[in-house]
């Protein structure tokens, strides 16, 4: 049976432009996560802590080493910014 050697150029395409898709979806999210990858299965303990870090450093993804907390963190609570209910 011949080979259709006319039909590996556009499978080749094909392959090629899903390579580079994925390749850059891949470089996206991690240069919006500082070079870290995506984070899966978050639990509340995890969006709670992402919810402090982003309060303290403006980004989610980072975290800071100094011990105190910079002005007007005590008043970033979320409690303040919700509804009674």
């Amino acid at each position: 049976m011949p080979v259709p050697w006319e039909a590996l150029i556009p499978f080749g395409l094909v392959t090629a432009m899903f390579g580079a898709a994925g390749t850059l979806l891949n470089f996206s999210k991690r240069e919006q996560n500082y070079g870290k990858g995506p984070r899966y299965h978050i639990d509340s303990w995890d969006a709670m802590m992402m919810d402090r870090d982003k309060r303290i450093t403006g980004h989610a993804r980072l975290q800071k080493s100094d011990t105190t907390a910079p002005v007007g963190f005590e008043t970033s609570s979320v409690w303040y910014t919700q509804r009674a209910q």
